[in-house]
């Protein structure tokens, strides 16, 4: 009887001490971001004075990175170009997906392991190759060069084609007895029923996007256009020690993915548990 409960406890202990450790590092950032330049190295967690200083002094801190970068601008950009890329891309997995989960064709089981087979490729290895079709489309330092070659990927594909392997195939049958066509077939039952596969990977996505900062950092030359990561490099080390300031604009820019990870959870949970069910 104590047994399973002792395993039990200790398991939860155990998953306990790792969450706190990797809390840890978040809550320095967001305490820094409360404390002045000359308080960074006191030990304690907040700046002495009471919540009033706090409040003066993350005020005084936040304010204070929007005078001296377009934050908010480079947020919008942010979202913009994560927004259209999530978009896309959920787009393209999907029909690609449907088309190797739902429809029988010559080769599509091959075709799929060599579609699967370009996710082995890093992502620095094909930034080469997309750098020179960007600039053989003048593509550089616009936004459509950012959201193009990030709206096609294999994992959504994957995640996706997973899903739809789970829905009954009697779906499809009595879709075609009705007089449904593919499209149909696709946009009216396949996709509502993928609702939490596409919310997973619409989370990844736009997570994924929202913190790019290679692609962005060598593609974009306008101020203007600049993103949240490379907008943030106003922060280093060349131009002064502003590491309180680097925190409080960071803080400010992890904001939505917490939102959006809080509020859309339980169907990140269920899409990937449900997209491993059936290969």
């Amino acid at each position: 009887m104590l047994g399973p409960l002792v395993a039990t406890s200790s398991l939860h202990i155990v998953l306990a001490v790792i969450s706190v450790l990797m809390i840890l590092p978040f809550l320095w950032m967001v305490l820094t971001s409360f404390k002045t330049l000359d308080q960074m190295s006191d030990p304690h967690w907040l700046p002495a004075g009471g919540w009033s200083a706090v409040w003066r002094i993350a005020r005084s801190n936040y304010l204070t990175v929007f005078q001296q970068i377009p934050f908010a601008r480079f947020y919008w950009n942010s979202v913009f170009v994560a927004a259209w890329t999530t978009f896309l891309q959920v787009l393209s997995s999907a029909m690609a997906a449907f088309c190797f989960a739902r429809l029988k064709w010559p080769g599509r089981d091959r075709v799929f392991l060599l579609y699967l087979s370009t996710m082995m490729l890093p992502a620095l290895v094909m930034m080469i190759p997309n750098y020179l079709i960007m600039i053989d489309l003048h593509l550089l330092d616009t936004f459509a060069g950012l959201i193009l070659p990030a709206s096609f990927g294999a994992f959504g594909t994957f995640l996706l084609r997973q899903f739809m392997l789970t829905i009954p195939s009697s779906l499809d049958e009595a879709a075609e007895i009705d007089g449904a066509g593919k499209w149909r077939l696709f946009w009216d039952i396949i996709l509502p029923l993928s609702r939490p596969g596409l919310i997973t990977l619409a989370i990844f996505t736009f997570m994924a996007n929202y913190n790019s900062f290679f692609w962005p950092l060598i593609t974009l030359k306008s101020v203007e256009k600049y993103t949240l990561p490379v907008g943030l490099l106003y922060f280093d080390s060349t131009r002064g020690q502003t590491t309180h300031l680097l925190m409080a604009a960071t803080t400010m820019s992890i904001l939505p993915m917490v939102v959006i990870f809080v509020l859309l959870q339980r169907y990140l949970v269920s899409g990937i548990q449900l997209g491993a069910v059936k290969g």
